[in-house]
């Protein structure tokens, strides 16, 4: 008779009793969730604070304005994005033309281009003192302005303009694979009908999807910052740092952020949704996507040109005109753009390393410790991804603000003393507003490389007698390392990119390349502005380049 292998007295490997000795596992989760609530708590809190006046007063005067012009806002939007999404997604699916491969994943490229840098771009190109009207007047010989008519870009519809061009590329991706996940042979048994492909099957299957994407390009509209305070359109984002800021009423600015949160909360239940509806198709077994047809005649260079459109106005037109910018006036404030850039490398680096360590925490020990409860509380304090910047930085504020309150009360209680603030001085606190931000892209690259390990391979680990801990050490972490550097990458991108938090919870004379393109263009100096948004946008091509490799959008 063999001998039974003896598992380590405290070991998480106890397959009989898996809580045995390992109940710190869960208490750090539901402290790491905790921590990462707080601002979500503490922005409810302040809404419901003792200053209440000025919201009737909001509602009397700027709050319908606030709440047209975001639906205004997202209507437009909406409409541009899924009519340049979904027609693109279509046609890369369903016909066969020349660089139809290259137009596919190129097509994802003004996701590269933030929203605010793409206003300004459009701004210094089509403004009044703007190369395209300065060329009309010369060619024409108009005096001034009121001899002629031009469309205002500083508008409503200029904000549609330059956020539809950016943002379609949300709804292309999840029409494309939506269209991709459709078994062929309904598509084929349509074509026995003579109906047509995309009138009956792809869009009435694909209508999950392709409003997934909507539902993400909504969220992106609420969320915007930069864009709606450059053009002057008041909504509710713009609201509440006019509120908090302008008014210095937190109480009001908070109440009107949970209006915003939610909006988010009815398009993200919307974007769920829409995922889950996504993952019915996913089950149809054998082959599937669009037949696609070679086209003939002019429709052979008809329909690439068609693709470029979106791609030019949103990626290669604003590049263009940011490297004229650049070499034109680019260097005048070099050392404030070189001292920027380090800036932004070494808050973006801090802030990678803090997310991922708290995602890797977080992700494993939901994945791994056996509590529901833990794992539904990992997936709620990855929220704060879906809140708008402007709104999640005042719930840090307030978060900082009662656990500043209590580090002196523990002061003065155990020491006498009152010790000075830590938390919301310098850095930490836009440290912490990175982490509850950018904890699910982190958790979201955790998680996707957790489900890549083999299940068999951590108990086999623990029938070696390894403990909790040293199986994370020796397999998990190991088999995780491309995954979370992949998602390492993206929260680089994306905490170079941010805009409303690094603004509102900087440190005194503290500038990322985001910031001082924001300085710069809102001083109206567009052409100095032109060199440190060229850096973010080359920057924002990395996540366009892991997106295209993981989703093989060349085929």
């Amino acid at each position: 008779m063999s001998a039974r292998p003896a598992f380590p007295h405290n070991s998480y490997a106890n397959l009989s009793s898996p809580w045995r000795g390992q109940g710190w596992l869960l208490a750090v989760l539901l402290l790491c969730g905790a921590v990462l609530l707080l601002p979500m708590l503490a922005l409810v809190a302040t809404a419901f604070g003792a200053r209440h006046d000025l919201m009737g007063h909001l509602i009397e005067t700027v709050l319908l304005r606030y709440l047209g012009n975001t639906f205004l806002l997202m209507l437009g939007v909406g409409v541009l994005a899924l009519a340049l999404g979904v027609s693109c997604a279509w046609v890369v699916s369903r016909y066969e033309f020349p660089y139809r491969r290259v137009l596919a994943w190129m097509l994802l490229l003004p996701l590269a281009m933030p929203s605010y840098i793409i206003a300004y771009v459009y701004t210094g190109f089509l403004d009044y003192g703007g190369p395209v009207q300065t060329a009309l007047r010369a060619h024409y010989g108009f005096s001034d302005w009121n001899a002629y008519w031009f469309p205002e870009i500083r508008s409503m519809g200029g904000a549609i303009f330059v956020m539809g061009f950016v943002l379609y590329p949300y709804v292309y991706l999840l029409a494309r694979t939506g269209f991709g996940q459709i078994p062929t042979r309904i598509f084929e048994a349509t074509m026995l009908t003579g109906r047509s492909l995309f009138w009956h099957v792809g869009l009435p299957i694909g209508r999950s999807a392709i409003l997934a994407g909507c539902a993400l390009v909504l969220m992106e509209v609420v969320a915007d910052f930069g864009t709606v305070d450059f053009f002057a359109v008041e909504t509710i984002s713009l609201g509440v740092y006019n509120v908090w800021l302008g008014m210095n009423n937190i109480t009001a600015a908070a109440q009107l952020a949970l209006i915003a949160v939610a909006m988010v909360a009815l398009l993200l239940g919307s974007e769920r949704y829409g995922r889950r509806r996504i993952g019915f198709t996913i089950n149809n077994r054998g082959v599937t996507g669009v037949p696609r047809m070679a086209v003939l005649g002019w429709w052979r260079w008809l329909l690439p040109l068609f693709c470029l459109v979106p791609i030019v106005v949103g990626f290669f037109l604003p590049l263009v005109i940011l490297i004229d910018f650049s070499l034109a006036k680019g260097a005048a404030h070099l050392p404030d753009i070189y001292t920027a850039a380090a800036e932004t490398l070494l808050i973006a680096g801090l802030g990678v390393l803090v997310v991922l360590t708290s995602a890797v925490l977080v992700g494993v020990l939901a994945y791994y410790v056996p509590s529901g409860f833990g794992r539904v509380l990992a997936r709620i304090s990855a929220l704060g991804y879906a809140f708008p910047g402007t709104v999640l930085a005042l719930g840090v504020l307030a978060a900082v603000s009662h656990l500043d309150a209590l580090w002196r009360w523990l002061g003065l209680a155990l020491f006498g003393a009152e010790w000075g603030s830590w938390i919301a001085s310098g850095w930490l606190m836009v440290l912490f507003a990175y982490l509850v931000r950018f904890q699910a892209v982190g958790l979201g690259a955790v998680q996707t490389a957790l489900e890549r390990i083999p299940n068999s391979l951590v108990p086999a680990s623990r029938v070696m007698g390894y403990g909790f801990m040293a199986s994370m050490r020796r397999v998990v972490l190991p088999l995780m390392r491309p995954g979370v550097l992949a998602g390492g990458l993206l929260v680089f991108v994306d905490i170079m990119k941010e805009l409303p938090m690094t603004l509102l919870l900087r440190p005194f004379d503290f500038n990322t390349l985001a910031t001082i393109t924001y300085q710069y263009a809102h001083d109206e100096l567009i052409e100095l502005a032109a060199l440190p948004a060229l850096l973010i946008v080359l920057t924002g091509l990395l996540p366009v380049f892991i997106i295209q490799h993981y989703l093989n959008l060349r085929h």
